[in-house]
């Protein structure tokens, strides 16, 4: 008897869209490439990577006390920005662009898991700040690649009804359609290919990264960073991706950016060709000619052996040694990047920091703890991913 094929899983490409994959110059001996020689695992097994997780120090992979949120509704969102871009930080790779009038979801995780099972997998370490019907009407959803912490069949399911567009690298509408997405509400690209969508343009641009959401990996799906344009403002988002010489070319085409959002989480000996560490984030954020940083893909789920709150300490160390201007929302916090706000170290409130170890063991001292507000329920033991590599 065939075995059932779970919905989360999503779908091959086939007819048409197959037909256009295997016509994309990136697509090379039978799958697609990445734009330099990428190693997903160090040591050609996720058994090293999956041991390490289990025997990381868990008390340090989870925030000792709740995450402060702003916690957020409709009325948060009924002024447009003065400036014309804000951000909202949901949390990990999701943000919520309001951009020259058009608003738009990146990477759009509203589940309790990023797993395709609803009890297995990693949970949350903190609450999502705003329930997705309180975001109101959205022009575009923008989703990176595959991986389910940054695409979430519930959370797209819950978008159809929004009448928004989802633009997507090649290859992962078949995901979309699967899950019930008309497909004339759907716009693949190939990296470097660009669409006009509710008066914005979107582009997908290279990332170091690859696709897999079943037991094996498909040759098929497409990953992609994004660059959103509109008529005055523009910000670049990294998805997930590992340093490469690209980034100062995709700054040099379509750059300079208003903000750039760029993955500083989830990294470690065992992949690093396709997670980037926080000193390579801020490295990419200055070669793609950003003006403002918003680290993202960290403080969301436990997804590596680094301790909780690492991520951003080493960002804000890089940040100031680079002389960047990186700016450190709570999940939940609006900001205006023109007007960027204080910093303010809020995750120190909560870290689970050995005694004696306040300072970051990157870059020079960091201020004192700033005051954090707001409550959720504590974190709950969690597990790694079902194969055991990196989302």
């Amino acid at each position: 008897m065939r075995r059932l094929r779970p919905a989360a899983f999503g779908a091959e490409p086939s007819g048409a869209r197959l037909e256009r994959i295997l016509r994309s110059p990136h697509f090379v001996d039978g799958a697609f490439r990445n734009p330099v020689p990428t190693r997903r695992l160090v040591t050609g097994s996720p058994l090293p990577g999956l041991r390490a997780i289990l025997t990381a120090d868990r008390s340090r992979r989870v925030p000792a006390a709740a995450v402060p949120l702003r916690r957020l509704t409709a009325a948060d969102f009924a002024e447009p920005p003065a400036s014309g871009l804000r951000t909202t930080w949901i949390g990990h790779a999701t943000v919520f662009v309001e951009i020259d009038g058009r608003r738009v979801l990146i990477d759009p995780v509203w589940g309790e898991r990023c797993s395709p099972f609803a009890s297995f997998g990693p949970r949350r370490l903190h609450p999502v700040p705003v329930p997705l019907s309180e975001l109101g009407p959205v022009d575009v959803v923008v989703v990176s690649h595959d991986h389910y912490d940054h695409l979430d069949m519930g959370t797209v399911r819950a978008l159809i009804d929004t009448k928004a567009v989802f633009a997507v690298p090649l290859g992962v509408g078949a995901h979309l359609e699967h899950w019930g997405v008309p497909q004339r509400r759907i716009v693949e690209l190939d990296w470097w290919e660009s669409a006009e969508v509710a008066g914005l343009t979107l582009t997908a641009t290279p990332a170091r990264h690859y696709c897999s959401r079943g037991p094996r990996t498909s040759p098929h799906l497409l990953w992609a960073s994004w660059v959103v344009a509109g008529p005055e403002h523009r910000v670049f988002h990294s998805g997930d991706t590992g340093y490469f010489p690209g980034f100062a070319e995709i700054g040099e085409r379509l750059g300079p950016f208003d903000a750039t959002m760029v993955q500083i989480g989830a990294y470690s000996d065992f992949w690093p060709e396709v997670h980037m560490t926080p000193e390579e984030g801020v490295r990419a954020h200055q070669e793609l000619r950003g003006a403002v940083l918003l680290p993202i893909h960290w403080g969301t789920f436990d997804l590596a052996p680094h301790p909780w709150e690492e991520p951003a300490e080493r960002s804000v160390a890089a940040a100031r040694a680079a002389g960047a201007v990186l700016v450190a929302p709570r999940p939940g916090d609006p900001l205006e990047p023109a007007d960027p706000p204080a910093l303010q170290l809020w995750w120190r409130a909560v870290a689970a920091v050995p005694q004696g170890a306040e300072q970051p063991a990157h870059g020079a001292p960091l201020p004192e703890r700033a005051e954090t507000a707001g409550t959720t329920p504590p974190p709950e033991e969690g597990t790694v991913q079902p194969d055991g590599v990196p989302v």
